[in-house]
């Protein structure tokens, strides 16, 4: 049987892992900062900044007062082994316990010290103190912020934990401890990195994660990366007025057709080739007019006379893009799972094939 201290030990790590990275059951029951303060954090809509310089100091203050909870925690939970008894305890507890107190200790120091001057000590404080709009006092650059960020055409998505927030002047990020924030007209924006991730919120969705790097030419701003899944690339690009490079060449998929395209491409890349007679040229694809076509419909999937399949006597007339098209237009949009096993008729003679018959023109 399990012991006092590791019962609790185990619930207390849970619990504050959640606490720390708030899943979404912990937000709906109002186990967060957000919750537990909102009568002194104010609302996010009327005050932005101000509402994320508190948010963001009584994140810090409530986290770090967790190494002391467990502490006190454990007093309760295992009291025959005396933890409140300081002078007794071994080197560990008193090591942890000293570090416990003097962690909130610290963190309420460097609080007490950015709420001074009406909070422009506070890193957003200071940051916003830089952009000249025209140069102020940073509460009137907050308070053009506040007053775009009120606007429903502002772009924004993300988690809670690291939301990104796009305004007619203004690039920001808002993660669990900070905020950071650039003038659209000061930065320079690249895509640095891609990551794709079969597992997503809807069944058979693959994701594809873009990371832009955010880079302000004003030496007081730090640079900054910003996540967001490629379907909302266009979005982004549309409320930014600065370009995006691409320097790493990245294949952006901006739709969940792209993506389907290009699993389709590597499919079909692995498939046999389909050998042109000598006496037979490629025509222009009549799907688009612009490549040759290189795509042969040819019945490999299963035997001549079995499954849904059937034989296609047309001659090579479509690109591989065209095709992939085709078959993603036939499918179903409500079970995206099933669309890599199933099987759409030809668009010229209609005969039925599935993804193993697509073949390459060699």
């Amino acid at each position: 049987m399990e012991s006092p201290e590791v019962t609790f030990t185990l619930a207390y790590v849970v619990f504050s892992v959640c606490f720390v990275f708030t899943p979404n059951e912990f937000h709906a029951a109002g186990i967060n900062v957000q919750s537990i303060l909102s009568p002194w954090l104010g609302s996010e809509d009327l005050a932005f900044v101000q509402y994320h310089i508190r948010r963001t100091t009584a994140t810090r203050l409530l986290h770090s007062l967790l190494p002391l909870g467990y502490f006190v925690g454990m007093c309760f939970a295992a009291s025959e082994r005396q933890f409140y008894n300081i002078y007794n305890a071994s080197e560990f507890w008193k090591i942890f316990f000293l570090l416990a107190v003097l962690l909130p200790l610290v963190t309420s120091m460097i609080a007490l010290y950015w709420s001074r001057n009406q909070w422009g000590n506070h890193p957003l404080a200071r940051t916003l103190a830089h952009h000249p709009v025209p140069r102020s006092e940073w509460q009137t650059v907050a308070s053009s912020v506040n007053t775009e960020f009120r606007r429903i055409d502002k772009f924004a998505t993300g988690s809670p934990s690291s939301r990104v927030i796009v305004t007619d002047t203004w690039v920001m990020k808002v993660t669990t401890y900070s905020v950071f924030i650039a003038q659209q007209q000061d930065i320079h924006l690249t895509v640095t990195n891609s990551r794709h991730h079969e597992i997503s919120a809807e069944p058979g969705t693959p994701v594809q994660l873009l990371t832009i790097r955010v880079a302000s030419i004003n030496p007081s701003v730090k640079p900054f990366d910003i996540r967001l899944n490629s379907t909302e690339y266009g979005e982004l690009r549309e409320k930014l007025h600065a370009p995006i490079r691409n320097a790493a060449n990245i294949v952006i998929h901006q739709t969940l057709s792209d993506m389907f395209l290009e699993t389709f491409r590597s499919l079909v890349e692995e498939n046999e080739r389909y050998h042109l007679p000598t006496n037979q040229e490629l025509e222009p694809c009549i799907g688009c007019m612009q490549i040759n076509a290189n795509i042969k419909l040819v019945k490999l999937c299963r035997e001549p006379n079995e499954g849904e399949c059937q034989q296609c006597y047309c001659r090579p007339m479509w690109c591989l893009t065209c095709m992939g098209k085709w078959f993603a237009s036939r499918q179903d949009q409500q079970h995206r799972e099933t669309w890599l096993a199933s099987h759409v008729p030809c668009p010229t003679c209609r005969a039925n094939f599935c993804i193993l018959d697509v073949c390459l023109v060699r």
